[in-house]
């Protein structure tokens, strides 16, 4: 619990919340960042512009907030074949959920969409029985 940070994660979700509110008010798009991404690499016509748009307020944003003391966690000791790894399952799981934990459990779930309901509890059982499977083995 040395971590734990209540209010800047209080904030980081009101922000997300608001950002994908204002998105879908305005222009009607769905923020889920598995689909955005998916839409640039395999554009359609008049769709680039604002999904390049959106990633690139995601990557410049940490510019804004760092001067407020906001840190990017450091991974520098992680074994990259590890994180490589972790990083296709995520998206292999995308592709079979047909969505991400952003589309289906800030945008569905606020729509009351039965299956981001559902997706979004597989996600959560999921992530606990990895934490229960880990404290097993001892990690940390």
């Amino acid at each position: 619990m040395e971590n734990f940070t209540p209010w800047v994660s209080l904030a980081g979700g009101a922000l997300l919340g608001l950002s994908v509110a204002l998105l879908m008010l305005f222009s009607g798009k769905i923020a889920g960042i598995s689909g955005v991404i998916g839409g640039l690499l395999s554009p359609k016509k008049h769709e680039s512009s604002w999904r390049a748009a959106f990633l690139t307020g995601m990557i410049l944003s940490f510019l804004i907030v760092a001067p407020i003391g906001f840190e990017l966690p450091d991974v520098s000791g992680e074994n990259i074949l590890i994180v490589s790894l972790a990083g296709l399952l995520v998206g292999f799981g995308t592709r079979l959920g047909n969505g991400c934990t952003s589309g289906h459990g800030i945008i569905g779930m606020g729509r009351f969409s039965k299956r981001s309901i559902y997706a979004t509890i597989t996600f959560m059982a999921s992530a606990v029985v990895m934490v229960f499977i880990r404290s097993l083995f001892g990690a940390v």
